[in-house]
């Protein structure tokens, strides 16, 4: 098993404001700034190639960050051709996640039934996942895409979002979307002002925070730096 990251966009960064006011506004300052990043992740199993989540449309600019590459050239960077996709997990509905959907038509698209309704996906390939296969330790509902690979409901963010969990050498890697946008949120245990639903955002939260507690987790996102710097180092999120 081996997860790389696809770099897409750098430079950019969010207000703590952004990152920490959803739950108050007092707690952020519009003053203190963090580097903020885009990146997806690919999983090869070695048999199949996942993705989880496709960046933002290749013709959509992403203002304020300077760009790395387009979604499809960044993962031709790592080696991979579109055609050998066999499985597309979308954490959530937004377009910075789902904006290269399109480039992948024979992928298995995995997303919550909510989002998939409210981008209007439909045909064969689509997959509005069921959370059939039970908990997944303190996780409610889960469903196993393949060995070692979960999609776990995390509603919040937006009313079918969800996470990925990947179990490797003993590690947990979890590419939790927009869960927070920045580790120093997950540290600090607050939300950003990006949610549709503040009680399910606060539900998930709270259990992604007790599993990086109970279990080596080394801690993904999209829009930090440290998602990369993280999975490079094999880095374990310590939580106090």
């Amino acid at each position: 098993m081996e997860i790389k990251a696809v770099k897409l966009y750098a430079d950019g960064s969010f207000t703590q404001e952004f990152v920490f006011g959803g739950e108050n506004k007092a707690d952020g300052s519009p003053d203190v700034k963090y580097p903020g990043s885009l990146q997806n992740y690919v999983i090869d199993t070695g048999s199949e190639v996942i993705l989880v989540d496709t960046g933002l449309p290749s013709e959509t600019p992403f203002k304020g960050y300077t760009k790395i590459n387009d979604y499809v050239d960044g993962l031709k960077a790592l080696g991979y051709k579109p055609e050998q996709v066999t499985k597309i997990l979308v954490t959530h509905k937004h377009p910075d996640h789902t904006g290269e959907l399109r480039a992948f038509p024979n992928a298995k698209i995995y997303i919550g039934p909510e989002d998939a309704d409210a981008l209007k996906l439909d045909g064969p390939n689509i997959i509005r996942a069921a959370y059939s296969d039970g908990a997944y330790h303190n996780f409610p509902r889960s469903q196993k895409i393949a060995d070692g690979i979960y999609f776990i409901e995390a509603r919040g963010h937006t009313k079918g979002n969800s996470i990925v969990i990947v179990e490797d050498g003993g590690l947990f890697y979890m590419i939790h979307g927009d869960v927070t946008y920045v580790d120093a949120a997950l540290h600090a245990n607050k939300l950003s002002i990006v949610f549709e639903d503040l009680a399910a955002a606060r539900e998930t939260l709270d259990r992604v925070r007790e599993f990086i507690k109970n279990n080596p987790t080394v801690y993904l996102s999209t829009h930090t730096p440290e998602g990369p710097a993280n999975l490079d180092g094999k880095i374990i999120m310590k939580l106090d």
